[in-house]
């Protein structure tokens, strides 16, 4: 079974959580010129679990990025392999002639 029915859900969620914490933060600029000392408490709170939350959802996106990057690199390297064995023994071939100019 592929991920495809996973996905859906899991993208509505996203959107809900966002929202959520959308909400929050207009919650948050709204009573910013309350100065109750549970009221600060609560915003304080607030904007450490909406913080947190952004975090680790960004966090999360940029780790499938990497994830997806590093496979097409993978593929590409198989790919063309003969190609990057050249190209790197050219890198070498150059690193090697300007390091011994130098002696």
């Amino acid at each position: 079974m592929r991920n495809g029915a996973f996905d859906t859900p899991i993208r509505h969620l996203r959107k809900d959580l966002q929202s959520v914490a959308r909400d929050a933060e207009e919650l948050l600029r709204a009573t910013a010129d309350v100065t109750n000392d549970r009221v600060q408490e609560a915003r304080a709170r607030t904007q450490k679990t909406v913080k947190e939350a952004f975090d680790n959802l960004y966090d999360r996106r940029m780790q499938r990025r990497v994830r997806k990057y590093a496979r097409h690199a993978d593929t590409y390297v198989r790919d063309h392999s003969w190609g990057i064995i050249g190209a790197v023994a050219g890198v070498a071939l150059l690193v090697g002639l300007l390091a011994s100019r130098r002696d």
